[in-house]
């Protein structure tokens, strides 16, 4: 389904000519990620989840993870370089990130954070993953989002 209505993310795409595509399940009862992709008909593989956690450090991060799968919360604090990290609570999501839990896009947060995306992603053309606002959805190349923010490519799932 495509989209009329424009997210912040989708703002910030066209700001920088930066090509996507949009995807809309706002009228479903599509909830879970695999609900989403089974919805807009995608590959649960292909499409995305961000997740923000916090280390031990009291520093954020930000990973991407396939719908269908589970962030490693050892594997992905041995990527950033911390003893431990664990999911932000939901009600610290807006004041974090300026998102809600279940539209949070590693885009057009209120800072940039690390940003980490699965391993995975790379055999895709390109992934999906939140348009900033619960049934909005962007579908773009990792080159393209390479050039929005920075992040890097690593196995954090389990």
């Amino acid at each position: 389904m495509k989209s009329a209505e424009k997210t912040n993310v989708m703002r910030i795409l066209d700001q920088k000519n930066i090509k996507y595509i949009s995807h809309c399940y706002i009228n479903t009862n599509a909830i879970s990620g695999i609900e989403v992709a089974t919805v807009l008909k995608q590959n649960p593989d292909q499409l995305f989840k961000t997740l923000v956690t916090v280390g031990t450090t009291n520093t954020n991060y930000v990973f991407l993870v396939p719908v269908d799968k589970e962030l490693d919360l050892k594997k992905a604090a041995n990527v950033v370089h911390e003893k431990s990290i664990e999911m932000v609570k939901s009600k610290d999501l807006l004041k974090l990130t300026g998102y809600i839990h279940g539209g949070c896009s590693p885009i057009g947060m209120k800072k940039q954070f690390k940003t980490v995306i699965d391993i995975t992603a790379q055999n895709f053309d390109t992934i999906i993953f939140s348009a900033g606002k619960i049934g909005y959805q962007v579908e773009l190349s990792l080159e393209e989002l390479k050039e929005i923010i920075e992040f890097e490519l690593r196995e954090i799932t389990k």
